[in-house]
């Protein structure tokens, strides 16, 4: 799996285009914002002939979804996936996803667990033509966030919930810092080798965090 990072708006928060090298990728939490930025994706995925099949979003703070229109303009039948608030994984985020877009999931999403249950084994759905990733619920930054774990490519994608040597804020609506904690606890169960995609900044490590973030 290759990985292109994007930094968009504002914020400069992290948008992940993840490759297979065969034509087709999924997008990480979309955040472009104007049009400058809209073509800037689009010029990458015609330059490298890529086609998405799938958009995850870690969570629903603005700068890491105000992209989504782009794509449900220019992919109608784009899948979206996240957490809903009924605790189902994954879910549609918008319930205005057509026939059409179901019929093009059943080519592309293969659905195996909507438990609510935490641990990362219990929440698995496969994207055709890349590893299967664990949805890993890691509330605290934000009531929806969550991580997904690619095992076998020893990847996570974090969201706004681990960053290098730093972690998610707690003081807007929705954030709790002793669930964070939690949740942090819960990804530090990863392996070392795991290499961690955060919402904003750089990539890092689990053993790196594990040594030296100071909030763990």
């Amino acid at each position: 799996m290759t990985i292109k990072t994007f930094y968009f708006n504002p914020y400069r928060e992290c948008t992940y285009v993840a490759d297979n090298g065969q034509g087709k990728c999924f997008i990480v939490d979309p955040g472009m914002y104007g049009p400058n930025e809209e073509q800037r994706m689009a010029d990458y995925l015609q330059k490298n002939n890529l086609q998405p099949i799938a958009i995850l979003i870690t969570h629903t703070h603005i700068d890491h979804i105000c992209g989504l229109d782009f794509f449900r303009q220019h992919y109608p039948s784009l899948p979206v996936f996240g957490m809903n608030y009924d605790m189902k994984l994954p879910h549609y985020l918008f319930s205005e996803n057509t026939a059409k877009s179901e019929e093009y999931c059943k080519d592309n999403i293969d659905e195996k667990d909507k438990s609510s249950k935490r641990k990362y084994e219990d929440n698995i759905f496969t994207l055709n033509q890349f590893t299967s990733p664990s949805v890993i619920l890691t509330p605290g930054h934000k009531e929806d966030c969550v991580c997904y774990y690619f095992e076998e490519d020893k990847i996570l994608f974090s969201g706004d919930t681990l960053f290098q040597e730093s972690v998610g804020r707690t003081d807007l609506e929705g954030g709790d810092t002793g669930t964070l904690l939690q949740s942090l606890h819960l990804l530090m169960e990863l392996p070392d080798d795991t290499t961690v995609y955060p919402g904003h900044a750089y990539p890092t490590s689990i053993g790196h965090e594990k040594e030296y973030n100071p909030f763990l």
